[in-house]
């Protein structure tokens, strides 16, 4: 199943992240997943939120904010799991764009987010092969 990823254009300069985590946390959003990426003049700050209207609301005042459609899959946090759901999607023909991975605990495994270039062919691959999709209502 499909999740809705934020990703937000912030001006690669002292101070604006903090800004930019400042405002989420004033107004009581979490942020389940994260990643950054930057170039010289600005970053790509890739989120997955405990509530993504009200991110892109209160961002969107300020900087260029996008959504974007990703998959995040469970997996289990041992050597070789990773592999086993990229060759899933190689296999396929599914070509990953970027990716990043959290974990949580040991009972509750890792996870990795996918953006790729079919998300309803990634998802039934994951869904034939047994893996666990996360849904936005986990995330929050």
């Amino acid at each position: 199943m499909a999740i809705q990823q934020i990703s937000v254009f912030v001006e690669n300069k002292q101070g604006k992240l903090v800004e930019t985590v400042k405002t989420l946390a004033e107004n009581d959003i979490n942020i389940r997943a994260m990643s950054i990426a930057d170039t010289k003049d600005f970053g790509i700050l890739r989120m997955i939120t405990s509530d993504n209207a009200k991110t892109r609301e209160v961002l969107s005042a300020d900087t260029v904010v996008n959504t974007t459609d990703v998959i995040a899959v469970k997996m289990a946090d041992r050597p070789g799991a990773l592999y086993k759901v990229i060759d899933i999607l190689s296999k396929a023909g599914v070509n990953i764009e970027y990716m990043y991975a959290f974990t949580a605990s040991d009972a509750l495994g890792a996870y990795v987010v996918f953006r790729v270039d079919d998300v309803a062919q990634a998802q039934k691959l994951m869904d034939e092969n047994g893996m666990q999709s996360l849904s936005e209502t986990d995330m929050i």
